[in-house]
């Protein structure tokens, strides 16, 4: 049995957006190198059998995509993108025709807040004839998210662009219902062949600066998930950006030897007894949804 449903790799730290909702990492900026991918899988492929590009960055700005996905591919991985959509036009062969890639998670939300030289409508109306195309000429699973309920909610006017949006995949796919603008009891919502809308609300990133909440909890950090930066650093999960729990350096060190190490163990040791041990994991808003 595989040990992790899923491992994020970062291949990159670069964006070409500034989101309020993500912090942009302090870490210097790299590209992750063929042979250091290639090593990476090496060592992963014992304990899972997906992996999620995705933590920092922007994946789709990687000039190697192709060849990872290839790589990935070639070593029976099945791949998961995390992406903000402003690049989906220039990939699209690439994403569709490359047979390792298992899902693509379009972050809608990423459009508000930023300086883009299309405009709305525009970069909506490319995300869903790429979508219209996935699902004709591949086997690909599209999730469109709006993680952004809370700020959505707050004024008129934020509302409305949601809604806006919504509007738009109603008519593209020609539903023969009216979505509701705040879907949170439904977070997951089949709108097509393989195509699902995923509404949320918007969660801050773990930050040492944070109030430090000692309340009893749990997390998937190290039980089903653990995440590499694109230095090779390993942490418990996707939301440690900056790499504050480090585990080791996967190029130093075993990917084993680090994920079985005494700082690992009381991680996970501490989450299967409802004890959090780590400082940035009770600063986590994102732990208290595990909660519920």
């Amino acid at each position: 049995m595989k040990k992790y449903k899923k491992i994020y790799l970062e291949i990159t730290n670069v964006c070409n957006l500034k989101c309020d909702f993500c912090p942009e990492t302090k870490r210097k900026a790299e590209f992750m190198s063929e042979a250091a991918f290639e090593q990476i899988l090496n060592q992963i492929k014992p304990f899972t059998d997906y992996i999620y590009l995705h933590v920092k960055g922007e994946p789709l700005l990687h000039p190697k995509l192709g060849s990872f996905l290839d790589k990935s591919y070639e070593k029976g991985f099945k791949v998961n993108i995390t992406t903000n959509g402003t690049l989906i036009d220039k990939v699209a062969d690439i994403l569709i025709k490359k047979p390792a890639v298992r899902q693509i998670n379009v972050s809608l939300h990423c459009f508000d807040g930023n300086e883009i030289e299309i405009s709305k409508d525009e970069y909506i109306d490319r995300i869903l004839t790429f979508s219209n195309r996935a699902i004709v000429d591949s086997n690909l699973i599209i999730s469109l998210r709006l993680w952004n309920l809370e700020e959505a909610l707050v004024t008129e006017d934020q509302r409305k662009r949601n809604l806006d949006i919504i509007d738009k995949i109603e008519k593209n796919f020609k539903l023969p219902y009216k979505i509701q603008g705040n879907l949170s009891e439904a977070k997951a919502l089949k709108i097509g062949e393989r195509i699902y809308l995923n509404q949320d609300h918007e969660f801050k990133w773990p930050d040492l600066k944070e109030e430090e909440d000692f309340t009893k909890g749990t997390c998937y950090g190290l039980r089903n998930q653990a995440a590499i930066l694109v230095d090779g650093t390993v942490v418990p999960c996707c939301l440690d950006g900056e790499g504050i729990m480090n585990l080791g350096n996967i190029h130093e060190s075993n990917f084993s030897d680090i994920i079985n190490g005494k700082r690992a163990e009381k991680i996970k040791l501490g989450f299967c007894n409802q004890n959090v041990v780590e400082e940035l994991c009770r600063k986590c808003g994102y732990r208290k949804r595990f909660n519920k």
